[in-house]
């Protein structure tokens, strides 16, 4: 009965979201068909009744990899996305990408994390002003790869490791990051329109992924369920 009333109040939170919009007829993927509850003023409209038992599958799953220790990449590099991923990766200690994603984060990742570890190395220069022995024209081209080493790589500085997971906003929008990830093999979850392939991630959430509102509903949600998986984690080791 609890359940029901949660799931009752959640529905009511995406609907006040806005999640349930999403494109027009034209632009649907065959794969979101059975999400479809309608059309309104030629916007179709996804059945929240169903997103919510994808986004409590991908909320277990994120229980699971936190209770685990492991590590989730936030990847959403759209305007609508940026802030709400960037706070959502920070609050749980998490790496993301907002910015371009740059090719190979995880094909290449032992190049990437060359780039990361100069990066760190110059911030430490310049904090400790190991940098003054330069001439003025040189630190000002040192300034310039320092701005955008933290444009392309300040988000992953903690990923010492692969991610066990990702976490997209619009893998149509992502979709180089998408293609690296089933490559490799990481798990993807997504919250995805009705213009995005479903079948291309393994734990999709159909859900308006345009709107900042939307969005910001969603990432807290993945961020709640990472947070409570660490809790329970962390209240287990200190029980034994």
């Amino acid at each position: 009965m609890t359940k029901t009333v949660d799931n009752h109040e959640l529905i009511t939170e995406m609907f006040t979201a806005g999640a349930h919009f999403g494109y027009s007829r034209s632009r649907r993927h065959p794969s979101v068909k059975p999400f479809i509850f309608g059309t309104k003023n030629g916007v179709e409209i996804m059945d929240l009744e169903k997103t919510i038992i994808e986004l409590e599958n991908a909320k277990e799953f994120v229980r699971t990899l936190a209770k685990g220790g492991k590590q989730i990449l936030f990847v959403g590099t759209k305007n609508e996305a940026k802030k709400a991923m960037e706070d959502g990766a920070m609050s749980v200690d998490m790496p993301f990408v907002v910015e371009r994603w740059v090719g190979g984060v995880l094909t290449n990742f032992s190049e990437i994390k060359k780039r990361i570890a100069l990066l760190e190395d110059l911030r430490d220069k310049r904090e400790k002003g190991e940098l003054a022995i330069y001439t003025k024209k040189e630190r000002l081209l040192i300034d310039k790869d320092v701005e955008r080493l933290e444009r392309n790589f300040a988000g992953v500085v903690s990923m010492k490791d692969m991610p066990v997971a990702m976490f997209v906003i619009d893998p149509r929008k992502e979709s180089i990051a998408v293609k690296e990830a089933q490559y490799l093999g990481i798990p993807i979850i997504a919250l995805a329109s009705s213009d995005c392939n479903l079948k291309e991630v393994q734990f999709a959430i159909p859900g308006n992924d345009s709107s900042v509102s939307s969005i910001t509903f969603f990432v807290s949600q993945i961020a709640q369920a990472f947070k409570e998986g660490r809790n329970s984690q962390q209240s287990a080791i200190a029980n034994s």
